[in-house]
């Protein structure tokens, strides 16, 4: 239990329970000592007005990703300090939890990619506009950096979109060994195996109803959902193919990942020897 957890405990304890603060800080493991500690050091000028900024914009960010982007408008501050103005400004973002299954089955699982552009994942996603009709977003990303490598938005995804979606993005970094995809029928048609089969590459699928088997592109796609579609709400299909654009680049650029140890796509992508494969 985090000490700032246990201060919180000996105060219900004693105001609940009208006890000591010598007796509650025992019961709960405290030290009085820490109990009573206050920090000396000044809060630096702007902080928490910086932090609310950052928080309105990313509204679905942690304060660790926070804290990322707070250092980069030079406050010498640690992520401790962030956490506990976080907490007093209220501005803790509700997790939304999925109940996990067990996977049923073997899984096979492909070798895993050791650098950029070997293994990318694609998939599809729906949303509606704000005059209730559907539209779908297509998008594809690098396991080994997890850039967003293309987000297309449309009413109508046919095979050939895909494809012509791939190509772009091939033509500026090339084409993997594998991408890991689902059952979906643009995935499954002689359109996507003969672009497959001209240019080397092999298509992996999942197993039907076993979306954890594309965790990197399932994990993207949360991130998509949670920080941008469940965040706005467009009028025209223009518009949403615009902010998904700009929703990538700043995923790409901007956004702290956890994975990478808190490193932008970008960032983790320049790291490799060949600096042409990041977008």
């Amino acid at each position: 239990m985090r000490p700032s957890a246990r201060r919180e405990g000996v105060a219900l304890l004693v105001q609940k329970f009208e006890v000591s603060e010598r007796r509650a800080c025992r019961v709960v493991g405290q030290s009085r000592a820490t109990q009573r500690y206050r920090s000396c050091l000044p809060e630096p000028p702007g902080l928490r007005v910086r932090l609310r900024e950052h928080a309105a914009v990313r509204r679905r960010w942690g304060y660790k990703k926070l804290t990322i982007l707070l250092r980069r408008d030079g406050f010498r501050v640690n992520h401790k300090r962030v956490y506990r103005i976080y907490r007093d400004e209220k501005l803790l973002v509700h997790q939304r939890r999925r109940r996990r299954r067990c996977a049923s089955l073997v899984r096979v699982v492909p070798p895993k990619a050791t650098r950029p552009n070997q293994h990318w994942a694609m998939d599809f996603m729906l949303d509606t506009l704000a005059s209730g009709r559907r539209f779908r977003v297509f998008t594809l990303m690098d396991h080994v950096t997890r850039e967003g490598l293309a987000v297309e938005v449309a009413f109508s995804m046919p095979s050939r979109r895909v494809v012509e979606a791939l190509e772009l993005v091939a033509a500026q970094r090339g084409y993997p060994e594998l991408i890991v995809i689902d059952n979906g029928t643009e995935f499954t048609s002689k359109v996507m195996d003969a672009w497959a089969f001209e240019h080397g590459v092999q298509l992996h699928f999942i197993r039907p109803g076993k979306p954890v088997d594309n965790a990197y592109c399932e994990s993207f796609n949360g991130r998509f959902r949670d920080e941008f579609l469940n965040e706005n709400w467009f009028v025209d299909i223009k518009e949403a193919g615009r902010e998904a654009e700009a929703w990538r680049v700043d995923f790409n650029e901007v956004r702290p990942h956890t994975s990478l140890r808190y490193k932008t796509p970008k960032e983790f992508a320049a790291t490799f020897s060949n600096p042409g494969l990041s977008l």
